[in-house]
């Protein structure tokens, strides 16, 4: 089948484009960006990528028509209250117009369970989205409503994980004692390419879930059994959703945006509907609550965490085209240059650049670096919490505590990063390594900063002397990480402008 697959950067999207071309289906990609969209090797020649922003008409007009059935899984959850609800179903009407001038014959969609009375925003916009997907007048749509999606890298399981791996006793609001149905990431993933051109799904909407109905409550006391914790939960009627939010930004890795909208949607009970039960038209038994736990642990152990919720845009600070900033200004800038020679293997060196950030750390003076992260959070910012989708691997696009990777090119040695923090100006992080005449190598480390007014200025000229110790000693610890006792290398050389 001619499919057309949105959200393809996305947590859902990621893991579903390499299922379909497995499945023998000519897949393309829409997206906003195609510069931050890396296929992997073995799906490039075998995956189109359409450039086009679902909010803007205009763009959606020069897109293929000939498909026969598109995929449906964006959300604009980082942004805020009415924006949020008005940007989704903006969205939503013009794909269907869109829909509307095409050969497609179903449309599927991955929504929320709205069993509940009084929606959040968030759910009663899911559910406002099904009805104008459900409107296309030459597509059936098939809709899947999920729960809680348990997997390994998504937002659920890592604010849960940091929850309870974080905090020895916890506090929390009322709404622990929600009830839900999580259902794993896996069983998701079959249902959403099992439906595909099943004509027992088509005009359909499914609550999908897995065996267990637990409350909030009980899914955080299971991941404390399972991962060895005993946690005490106290819950307190005066957290407020205001408070709760702000608890749970503070606490998890969670943008401030995103834990709203996940508080206010878990005063909601999430529980699939028997009448709406999609048991006869794609029979399958769903992992339970402990096994998606377990195999989501296993994907971490084994480094195969195929995305992850942070993987999106929207997990920063901001809503940003950020490739438009590959390209480093050369006016009106701060510039930190270091540079040092070394004698081992560059790709030794390569490889210490390439584990930056996460649990490795920054090479230098870390606790200075959690630091700005925590006041980076407390000013609202990312902060380091979301650490690195993968301990050894970056590409375009990815998180790395509070930057973004813009260039992670292996082969020119060069890895650029953009900062997602809270600055009064732009900042940039790049590491190359360049060849030398006598067959020697050089690492350069280049800290560029942009200050917006007279407050940027002051920020830059406030940490110079940080600069001084973090940065030299930076270069330092990279080059020489990993290095046997005996080897030595030049010193650093430092430039400032």
């Amino acid at each position: 089948m001619r499919i057309l697959l949105t959200g393809a950067t996305g947590y859902i999207g990621q893991r579903l484009l390499p299922l379909l071309v497995e499945a023998g289906h000519q897949v393309t990609c829409l997206v906003r960006d195609p510069r931050r969209f890396e296929l992997p090797p073995p799906l490039q020649e075998r995956v189109q990528v359409a450039r086009a922003d679902l909010r803007q008409p205009d763009t959606l007009r020069q897109l293929p028509t000939d498909f026969d059935a598109a995929y449906y899984l964006v959300h604009s959850m980082s942004t805020n209250g009415k924006d949020f609800y008005r940007a989704e179903q903006q969205s939503a009407r013009n794909f269907v117009r869109y829909l509307d001038t095409t050969t497609v014959r179903q449309v599927i969609y991955l929504s929320g369970i709205v069993n509940d009375h009084h929606l959040s925003t968030h759910l009663r916009s899911r559910q406002d989205v099904e009805r104008t997907l459900q409107g296309a007048a030459r597509a059936q749509a098939t809709v899947l409503r999920a729960s809680i999606i348990i997997g390994s890298g998504s937002a659920s399981f890592e604010i849960i994980r940091d929850l309870v791996e974080k905090l020895p006793v916890m506090v929390g609001p009322r709404w622990l004692n929600s009830r839900c149905q999580p259902i794993g990431v896996r069983d998701v993933m079959h249902y959403l390419t099992a439906v595909l051109g099943n004509p027992a799904c088509l005009g359909k909407a499914f609550d999908i879930g897995g065996p267990d109905v637990l409350t909030y409550k009980q899914m955080l006391l299971g991941f404390a059994e399972q991962r060895g914790f005993r946690r005490p939960i106290v819950t307190v009627p005066v957290l407020t959703p205001r408070l709760s939010s702000w608890w749970l930004f503070l606490v998890t890795s969670t943008s401030f945006s995103l834990a709203r909208s996940l508080v206010d949607s878990l005063r909601n009970d999430t529980v699939a509907d028997p009448r709406c039960s999609i048991s006869q038209a794609v029979p399958h038994v769903c992992m339970s609550y402990a096994t998606a736990l377990q195999l989501a642990f296993q994907r971490i152990e084994q480094n195969e965490v195929v995305s992850s919720w942070t993987d999106a845009v929207s997990s920063g600070v901001a809503d940003k085209n950020y490739m438009d900033y590959v390209q480093i200004p050369q006016h009106g800038m701060f510039f930190d240059r270091q540079t040092l020679a070394f004698s081992r293997p560059p790709e030794e060196v390569l490889n210490n650049v390439w584990r930056i950030g996460g649990k490795r750390g920054w090479y230098k003076t870390d606790w200075l670096w959690r630091v700005r992260g925590l006041l980076d959070k407390l000013a609202g910012g990312v902060g380091l919490r979301r650490g690195r989708r993968s301990p050894t691997d970056l590409r375009p696009g990815d998180p790395l505590d509070f930057w973004r990777v813009l260039v992670a090119d292996r082969a020119a040695g060069r890895l650029l990063l953009y900062a997602e923090m809270k600055l009064p100006g732009e900042a940039w992080l790049q590491f190359r390594i360049l060849p030398n005449d006598d067959g020697t190598h050089t690492l350069e480390q280049l800290a560029a900063f942009r200050p917006r007014g007279l407050a940027g200025r002051l920020y830059w000229y406030s940490l110079v002397p940080f600069h001084f110790v973090i940065f030299k000693g930076m270069i330092e610890n990279i080059v020489h990480y990993g290095q046997r006792p005996q080897a030595t290398a030049a010193k650093p050389v430092t430039a400032r402008v």
